[in-house]
């Protein structure tokens, strides 16, 4: 049973090396980095210089031995959060783009660098011949019938989990990758402007009542909906929202009957925007439904649209914070 088990690891190396050096021949074809020689350059210089790093992350330790050079960022929230800090060179895939309704105009030019893993979930085929030998992943993409992190592990890919569920563990999380590729400096920074940011809503919001609020992401025999758990709650909260369900806390993600939607009564309904349904598609789903379209928040049309990996956690509080305040106190804003 060990020999089979080692036969197919050496199989599995095997395509992994003929899909890297397949990679390394294809390069000269595809776009081509900005003075890809000095950044050869820089990043040995940098692995020269490393000191081994060790995390406690998603309920286990890892250990980094020396700086990523192929990275996976699995999930629209962590390739942003990537390219936010500088660090797109390091990309060579990502995943969950059907979760995405595109970068923010300030990183669209880099986001044209990263090739695409796969579309929708990562693939564990995908990416054991990736080359790939960092992941900055999405909780989503893991376990289940998804990725196991101690077969990559076996494979020498070091995961990092993106799991926070407060903004203090997103930063800490923004924190450790500017430990792990230098640039610690960069990355307190951003950290900074996104707390100073958030901060100002605050302020402005000093003293208002909260807004009652119904995430709807989509519906099917009753609301597909956030907890409190769920992080998306955690930003209603700083925009001077109250998710109506923040009182379940059994999973992050629920279903609430029409019925007890109804008797909470919300005020504004946060629509999540992604590639199927359509924003519009849903809005027509809430008005053609019996009790939905008995809501207060739908007879006011009072929709508030934001995009899914908004409300993920990465580099995108201070941005979300910012947009839902503005659709539940728009006449603050």
């Amino acid at each position: 049973m060990q020999h089979y088990y080692f036969s197919l690891k050496q199989m599995a190396r095997a395509s992994l090396s003929f899909a890297v050096a397949l990679g390394l021949s294809l390069g000269s074809l595809s776009c081509s980095r900005s003075n890809p020689s000095q950044t050869e350059q820089a990043r040995t210089a940098a692995a020269d210089n490393f000191t081994p790093l060790t995390f406690d992350n998603y309920g286990r330790t890892i250990t980094v031995n020396e700086r990523p050079q192929r990275v996976l960022t699995l999930g629209p929230n962590c390739t942003e959060t990537f390219v936010a800090l500088g660090l797109v060179d390091y990309i060579v895939g990502n995943s969950l783009k059907n979760h995405s309704r595109g970068p923010l105009p300030q990183y669209a030019e880099a986001f044209k660098k990263i090739p695409e893993l796969n579309y929708g979930s990562a693939t564990r085929e995908a990416v054991v011949s990736s080359g790939a030998d960092f992941i900055y992943g999405l909780d989503w993409e893991f376990g289940a019938e998804g990725l196991e992190l101690d077969e990559l592990a076996g494979y020498g890919i070091t995961v990092y989990v993106d799991s926070a569920s407060t903004l203090e563990q997103t930063y800490q999380e923004i924190r450790d990758i500017g430990k792990i590729f230098g640039i610690e400096e960069r990355a307190e920074a951003y950290i900074a402007d996104q707390q100073s940011r958030i901060k100002a809503v605050q302020d402005k919001l000093a003293g208002k009542p909260k807004v009652k609020v119904l995430v709807y992401d989509s519906g099917s025999d009753g609301v597909f909906t956030c907890s409190g758990i769920n992080f998306e709650s955690l930003l209603i909260g700083y925009a001077g929202g109250k998710n109506i369900f923040d009182d379940l806390t059994e999973k992050a993600w629920i279903t609430a009957s029409y019925e007890e939607v109804l008797a909470r009564n919300p005020d504004v309904i946060i629509i999540h925007d992604y590639d199927s349904p359509s924003v519009e598609a849903k809005i027509l789903e809430i008005k053609s439904n019996g009790s939905l379209s008995e809501l207060d928040a739908v007879r006011n049309e009072r929709f508030v649209i934001i995009e899914l990996e908004s409300v993920l956690p990465g580099n995108r509080l201070a941005y979300t914070v910012e947009k839902l305040s503005k659709g539940l106190y728009p006449q603050l804003f």
